[in-house]
């Protein structure tokens, strides 16, 4: 018989799977069962498990032509139809791009290519809360370079055509789309102004902003100058629109004057709550902010820690997650 070395008594365990490659980019789970989830990776496709995460499996690599997954939306009110957005969200010199939106309508058995594949990178999908056909993509757009297929495009059809409602120009794409569902004709969407080089990466620009549309999306205004927020250039943003409270949003944004901030107002006026740099480390990978759906004072940011305030968004406490580098919470 063997006896096991006494320094093995040091190991520790750790995850071993599921077995896919790069960083874990997209989150969704099921609005009604809630031992379903499904994530995206960077190298990895779609997975999804039904029992809590216990056992994972890959759902639609016999389907994509690229690998990198960006955005994943369950339909709230039919929630066997998915989207899925390609293109690495998270940016960084070796990033891979991706080739638009893919469509299930059954659960991920079987998917189909339903478009925008020139927007390279998608950061977020919403689907409209009632209105399974009815979607919003935000395009971020090519990592290295200039491209005109950014900003925010919707489908009304459930990805038969698209239109692009809002382009802020060829160097800053959409990067956070959110929705107000006490009033779903009520949209935010954050820019992002960046470029990587061979010797160089820059994030944040005159043409990263906050857009507002009380009409669906039909039209925007620019609210990225209103009372409150940041007054220099502004560089990567998250969004988050209260599920709890209408009218509250919560924007988490990279800048000089940068970190938490809340309006009541339904983005006409802000509060600064938090200048805490922890939050901006690394924006490119992270910057991610998300409001509890049944607590209006509870907030969560996701970035080299998992971070909850439970007050509003004055203070936050670290959770204890054992790995670093959160990239999403959705």
């Amino acid at each position: 018989m063997t006896t096991q070395p006494a320094w093995l008594g040091g190991l520790q365990w750790r995850l071993l799977g599921p077995y896919r490659g790069g960083r874990a980019t997209a989150v969704a789970g099921h609005p009604t069962d809630r031992m379903t989830f499904y994530f995206g990776g960077s190298g990895g496709g779609v997975w999804k498990t039904d029992d809590g995460g216990h056992l994972w499996t890959p759902i639609a690599d016999e389907f994509l032509q690229t690998a990198p997954v960006g955005a994943i939306a369950v339909a709230p009110s039919a929630p066997h139809i998915l989207y899925v957005g390609m293109g690495e969200n998270v940016v960084v010199q070796f990033h891979s791009g991706g080739d638009g939106v893919y469509r299930s309508g059954d659960s991920g058995k079987t998917w189909q290519h339903v478009g925008l594949a020139e927007t390279h990178t998608i950061g977020r999908i919403r689907v409209h809360p009632t209105d399974p056909n009815r979607v919003y993509v935000a395009a971020l757009g090519r990592r290295f370079g200039t491209n005109p297929e950014r900003g925010v495009y919707r489908t009304t059809d459930g990805g038969q055509t698209w239109e692009q409602v809002l382009f802020r120009s060829d160097k800053a794409g959409a990067i956070d789309i959110t929705l107000d569902e006490h009033n779903p004709d009520i949209l935010y969407a954050a820019f992002w102004e960046q470029l990587i080089q061979p010797w160089n990466y820059t994030s944040g620009g005159p043409d990263s902003a906050i857009y507002r549309s009380l009409d669906g999306g039909d039209t925007w205004e620019d609210i990225s100058h209103n009372l409150g927020l940041p007054r220099g250039l502004m560089g990567k943003i998250g969004i988050a629109a209260s599920p709890a409270k209408p009218g509250r949003l919560w924007a988490l944004i990279e800048a000089d004057e940068g970190g938490i901030y809340r309006s009541d107002d339904y983005g006409a006026s802000w509060t600064w709550l938090s200048d805490e740099r922890n939050f901006m480390v690394r924006a490119r990978f992270s910057i991610c902010i998300v409001a509890d759906p049944q607590d209006a004072s509870t907030v969560y940011v996701a970035s080299r820690k998992l971070w909850k305030s439970t007050d509003g968004g004055r203070t936050f406490g670290q959770l204890n997650v054992p790995y670093v580098d959160q990239h999403d919470l959705w």
